[in-house]
């Protein structure tokens, strides 16, 4: 009977840990509600030199911090669910075959794209690839998010010209990452001091 019981509840605090951020509008928030999340994106803010704003920014956008997010899938015949479009998944949105040269290339071996952890890390990542690859800016959360959703070759070769819906879905983005930056800015000396213990 034990046994059960305890498989319950591990069941049940299992779901409470991927639960998205009460309010995932407030940098400041999420991390004083997601323990552990902020000491991850500070890992990845100093592995890969991508700001917390930027790199929360583009999560926020990519799937509103759902752990296990898919894109939807197409309807056949109006109402009939069909395939989704992609292999799109969790935190990041990011495809399976990206994940897995993320893996490799991070040596991040075991990586989950439903773990916020490997999830931040993969964003500082691919934003690490558009400095290297596309020339853009660790702090230009417009072009990173271009070059985060048409992939390199995409961006090098200007695909988002012609799509206003993406330059304005990269506008948003950089709005929010300017408000977490503000936000941030106000509680992050707080957010370090938290893990610290005087014994």
């Amino acid at each position: 009977m034990v046994m059960p019981a305890l498989l319950l509840a591990a069941l049940v605090l299992g779901g409470c840990t991927t639960s998205p951020p009460s309010d995932v509008n407030d940098i400041c928030a999420i991390f004083e509600e997601k323990d552990g999340w902020y000491d991850d994106a500070e890992d990845s803010r100093k592995r890969w030199g991508s700001s917390i704003p930027v790199m929360m920014a583009i999560m926020h956008q990519e799937s509103r911090f759902q752990a296990k997010a898919k894109p939807p899938r197409r309807k056949i015949l109006w109402v009939i669910p069909g395939p989704r479009p992609s292999s799109s998944y969790g935190y990041t949105q990011a495809l399976e075959e990206t994940w897995d040269v993320y893996i490799r290339d991070a040596g991040n071996y075991g990586a989950d794209r439903d773990k916020f952890g490997d999830s931040i890390d993969f964003i500082g990542w691919y934003n690490h690839q558009s400095y290297r690859r596309s020339g853009i800016k660790k702090d230009d959360p417009y072009h990173l998010y271009l070059a985060y959703h048409e992939g390199h070759g995409g961006f090098n070769k200007r695909t988002f010209k012609n799509k206003q819906w993406l330059k304005d879905v990269a506008k948003k983005v950089s709005r929010q990452s300017s408000r977490y930056t503000t936000q941030l800015n106000r509680c992050e000396e707080d957010l370090k001091d938290k893990g610290w213990w005087p014994w």
